[in-house]
């Protein structure tokens, strides 16, 4: 077994483990580490805990120390030099006429280098700006352009559903999203309904999808006859998380019947109401009966 800690460096990165080398420490914690060819200050994110060496896929690195007053008092000095990039960033690009956008600045915790993030539509030559940054500060400076869905997750916010952005709350990596996802869901195609404040699909239309795309390629089709303790009806709607389908009788009313409760026929019968009403292939009309909140 061996003992490994979780550190994040920057608010919403991702969390590194690192071997917390004899150390004591908890939550919350400041910590110096090495990174990236430089050392950095991090916070304990993770309490140590006691893995399997099998589990550790390579060798971890060993956090240096925790962070004394003297690191956290580099660490605010560092910080305010990160408001001053800021300022002359943007006085920089106003001044080449460059159309950057400047996300956010960080400056490595041992001054090896300033880190400025940005977006723009198009690349932009900022050789010259480099330069000017460079003589400044007195600091190697790198510039790196990040995407939209990175500039959610530094910036923040709040999303349709009224919660901070996912990505600023939790995720740590972004997975692919597509509109088949919110087609299989039965949400609304309207991009402003699924698309989040980076103007990209949500993050969130994969959260239940597993489950909604498992469900809906066993269930049987909308109009055809199932068999159940009510009576005989035909399928009339679908609730994919509570693995039910709706059902319609005779009498035209519904009912909600688990799907490993009914017996599935090979006859079609027409449903009344809004739900289906002509014959058309199955898996062109399946889905959802209801749309999840958006």
């Amino acid at each position: 077994m061996s003992l490994i800690v979780g550190i994040m460096f920057q608010k919403n990165d991702t969390v590194h483990y690192y071997d917390p080398a004899g150390i004591e420490m908890e939550v919350g914690n400041k910590v110096i580490c090495h990174l990236d060819n430089g050392k950095e200050i991090g916070e304990v994110i993770v309490p140590p805990v006691d893995i399997s060496e099998s589990d550790i896929a390579t060798p971890l690195n060993r956090v240096i120390r925790k962070a004394t007053y003297y690191d956290l008092s580099v660490d605010e000095l560092n910080q305010t030099k990160e408001k001053k990039g800021f300022k002359k960033f943007n006085q920089l690009a106003k001044k080449y006429n460059l159309k950057m956008k400047l996300v956010s600045v960080h400056v490595m915790f041992d001054k090896s280098k300033m880190i400025f993030y940005f977006t723009s539509e198009k690349r932009v030559d900022f050789r010259e700006m480099v330069k000017e940054l460079a003589t400044y500060f007195k600091i190697r400076i790198e510039l790196r352009q990040i995407g939209v869905r990175d500039e959610a997750k530094i910036v923040g916010g709040l999303g349709p559903c009224g919660m901070n952005l996912c990505c600023k709350s939790f995720l740590t990596d972004f997975e692919s999203i597509s509109i088949k996802m919110a087609k299989d869901q039965n949400l609304p195609l309207n991009p402003f309904k699924i698309s989040g404040i980076c103007g990209r699909l949500m993050c969130c239309l994969k959260y239940e999808y597993d489950s909604y795309k498992k469900f809906i390629d066993k269930a049987p089709e909308r109009g055809i006859k199932i068999k159940c303790s009510h009576g005989s009806g035909g399928v009339c709607g679908y609730e994919p998380l509570k693995e039910s389908i709706i059902v319609e009788f005779s009498n035209e009313t519904r009912k909600s019947v688990p799907l490993s409760e009914v017996e599935i026929t090979k006859e079609r019968v027409e449903i009344k109401g809004d739900y289906v009403k002509e014959d058309k292939p199955a898996m062109k009309n399946k889905g959802p009966a209801k749309s999840r909140g958006s």
